[in-house]
């Protein structure tokens, strides 16, 4: 049998000769296609010997030129298919030994088992391929029937059914939508954590969100039929909003009315009606209460970066720390225009909480806006809109947000004046006794504690950023960037207090009984992978009770490193010795400080920040390694040092009463009540994250507080409070 030389002559040509026969992958084992029947005979061996008549023959020599082909025997095929299964990559020696055994060449032989691979390559390609094509066969109708599915019932946003049938019959896959849009706040917490997007860059933009072709597109184009209003009705609600924010801002009496007692604001709710009606209808929901409250202040920061911590949800939540235990934008309605997006919109959920275990949080949706009115004003105002958490959870509705928000405007010398209008609607719900009074009064949610906290951080960022810092705010840590290290690292710390010690969802409390009969609260975590944190179970308890004490009082005494050893029960008695001190505010109270204790040959220090505004103090401190403490003082990246926080929480308890006497000495002008004291402490149960808490541990942390408590109860005198 004779064919064209072509290109033939080698392995490689044999290879393509053998991709036009066409074999089953059930009969790859004994079959016989052509390629292994046939052989050359020369091919490449000519060219070996150095015959070189193709090179000047011409083209007529070529097309006359015949190459011959060997048909192999059965016999041959057999015992090389049975080496083949063996070795398919004989060496010349095994190739030698088996071309005198069957009589052939070696050449022939090796140009076989060339064939034979590349035959038995492209027998296995074919079959994954005919895999791969009927997977992707599969998932492409899958694909298409979601697809269908949901464009049918659901939004592509958050996945609420866009009618009243179509929410009946919500697949289990739209309820896990939805529920991912209640989980909002972990999810950007977890996509913070992995960086899935930029510093600054909004979160959570959605695919109802705007596209790079879609720039001037709202996503309320798609809200028709979920949240039961239509676009304009939306921004109208919104416009109306900011109207009702700049009154609530600016109005005097008879709209609010100054208290003799407490020197507070009050809502004249009446005058309050008239002004704004609004639908008393109750829907058959149960009864609310009100929470109205105004105060204005002054913060030393810049107008532009202020808007910015406002409508970014990241900086918002590292703004209010003790105050935001989850937060999300769930949707940009609107970018704004120009480069200081004036007039953006977008929905927003926050989870809004206490320093205490013991009251429930607020969980509210709610439309952000923010408008430029001047050159030096702007507006940012939150209003709930119907619907919304009907469609997401129906327990939401226990708080909204009436038009809330706050007036900023522009001074001099980077100071802003900002009036804050904090108007809420809660449904009553079950606070403990001590705490009745400074929620009920709309204190602890109040315009007050947003103002106060917003001035702490403005004032704490100062502190941070300043570079002519003078020795007696910055004892004991030579440079900049140490200081810079250190107030980093606490930041980190308090942070991570906060989040650990609220009712946050994040946690699952359970009572236990103390030996002095306080409340105490255990929850547990496992630290997988976070350096921040020891790795392993975290246990963390809480306790917090009442105190016939001052707040002022106590929180000097708790952050007062002399009268540590009161109530340390870690110190044994012993003083404390104060490394480094380092101001972070116009208060003293505002402080970083590094302990050591005296007594003792250890490794340790101790990181603690204390904090104090007009409404609450914390002090919290960590154990920290010593070696690792000392490279951040000189300015290394404290990232990586892993700290977990105890402390304590101060609040006053909110009874507000009238001056005993009447007197132009501020000190003796008013009586102050008692504190609301949380004490919370963390401690490492096991370096497993897979271990389980035991008993023991949970005794051991009822010692600690328990023992805690009754020596600052000794300290402060106070044992029959």
């Amino acid at each position: 049998m004779e064919v064209e030389e072509g290109d033939e002559g080698s392995g490689g040509g044999a290879g393509r000769r053998e991709e036009t026969v066409e074999i089953s992958s059930e009969n790859s084992g004994h079959a016989r296609s052509r390629s292994e029947e046939l052989d050359f005979d020369g091919g490449e061996g000519e060219d070996e010997e150095g015959d070189g008549g193709d090179g000047d023959g011409g083209d007529k020599n070529k097309k006359k030129k015949r190459k011959k082909y060997h048909r192999h025997s059965a016999e041959q095929i057999r015992e090389m298919e049975a080496l083949f299964k063996e070795s398919p990559h004989p060496d010349e020696k095994q190739r030698q030994q088996l071309s005198k055994q069957l009589g052939l060449a070696p050449r022939q032989v090796k140009f076989w088992f060339q064939n034979r691979r590349t035959q038995i390559k492209a027998i296995q390609e074919r079959h994954e391929n005919s895999l791969l094509k009927t997977e992707m066969d599969k998932l492409r109708d899958e694909n298409k029937s979601l697809r269908e599915t949901i464009k049918k019932s659901a939004c592509p946003n958050c996945g609420f059914a866009t009618s009243s049938k179509d929410a009946s019959v919500a697949t289990e896959e739209q309820q896990l939508k939805i529920e991912n849009a209640r989980l909002k706040a972990e999810i950007e917490k977890l996509r913070a954590a992995v960086g899935k997007h930029p510093p600054g860059a909004s979160p959570t933009n959605s695919s109802c969100s705007a596209g790079n072709d879609q720039e001037n597109r709202s996503s309320l184009d798609f809200y028709t039929g979920i949240f039961g209003l239509e676009k304009t009705r939306i921004m109208e609600i919104v416009n109306q909003g900011m109207e009702e924010l700049k009154k609530m801002a600016t109005a005097g009496d008879p709209l609010w009315v100054r208290s003799v007692e407490t020197g507070r604001e009050i809502l004249n709710y009446d005058e309050y009606m008239k002004e704004f009606p609004v639908d008393s209808s109750s829907n058959g929901r149960p009864k609310r209460s009100i929470e109205a409250s105004r105060e204005t202040g002054v913060v030393f920061v810049d107008l532009p970066r202020l808007v910015q911590s406002f409508m970014d949800v990241n900086q918002w939540k590292e703004m209010f720390p003790c105050m935001i235990s989850k937060a999300a934008t769930v949707d940009v309605i609107s970018n704004g225009e120009g480069p200081n997006k004036s007039g953006a919109v977008q929905l927003m959920f926050a989870e809004l909480q206490m320093l205490t275990p013991m009251v429930p949080t607020r969980e509210v949706y709610f439309i952000r806006h923010c408008k430029q009115l001047s050159a030096d004003q702007w507006a940012i105002v939150d209003v709930s809109v119907d619907k919304v958490e009907d469609n997401i959870d129906a327990s939401l509705v226990k708080c909204r947000k009436r038009p809330s928000g706050c007036i900023i405007e522009d001074k001099s010398n980077g100071h802003c004046k900002v009036i804050w209008v904090e108007h809420l609607e809660c449904q009553k719900s079950i606070i403990p006794t001590m705490y009745r009074s400074i929620v009920n009064s709309g204190i602890a949610f109040g315009a007050r504690h947003w103002i106060a906290t917003l001035q702490q951080q403005c004032e704490r960022l100062v502190f941070f950023m300043a570079t002519n810092v003078p020795t007696k705010d910055s004892s004991g840590v030579a440079t900049l960037a140490g200081r810079k290290s250190i107030l980093k690292l606490a930041q980190r710390m308090t942070w991570s207090f906060c989040r650990a010690l609220g009712a946050s969802s994040y946690h699952t409390w359970t009572k236990v009984s103390s030996k002095t009969g306080d409340d105490i609260r255990v929850a547990s975590r496992k630290n997988l992978n976070d350096p921040g944190e020891p790795l392993g179970v975290i246990m963390c308890a809480v306790s917090s009770v009442w105190l016939p004490v001052s707040h002022h009082v106590l929180f000097d005494f708790l952050r007062d490193e002399a009268r540590r050893h009161e109530w340390e029960i870690m110190s044994s008695g012993g003083p404390v010795q104060s490394i480094a001190n380092l101001a972070k505010g116009q208060d003293r109270g505002n402080a970083v400080t590094i302990q050591t204790m005296k007594s003792k040959e250890n490794n340790m220090w101790i990181l603690q920040d204390s904090s104090t505004n007009a409404y609450e103090s914390m002090v919290v401190f960590a154990p920290v390694d010593m070696t690792g403490m000392q490279s951040v003082m000189t300015g290394c990246d404290a990232s990586n040092i892993a700290v977990l926080p105890s402390g304590f929480s101060i609040l006053p308890d909110g009874l507000e009463s009238r001056p005993l006497v009447i007197t132009s000495r501020p000190e003796e002008k008013s009586t102050e009540g008692g504190s609301l004291l949380t004490t919370a402490f963390q401690i490492l149960t096991n370096t497993s994250p897979t271990a389980k808490l035991s008993m023991e541990s949970v005794e051991s942390v009822n010692t600690l507080i328990s023992c805690t408590l009754r020596n600052i109860k000794t300290s402060l005198q106070c044992e029959d409070g």
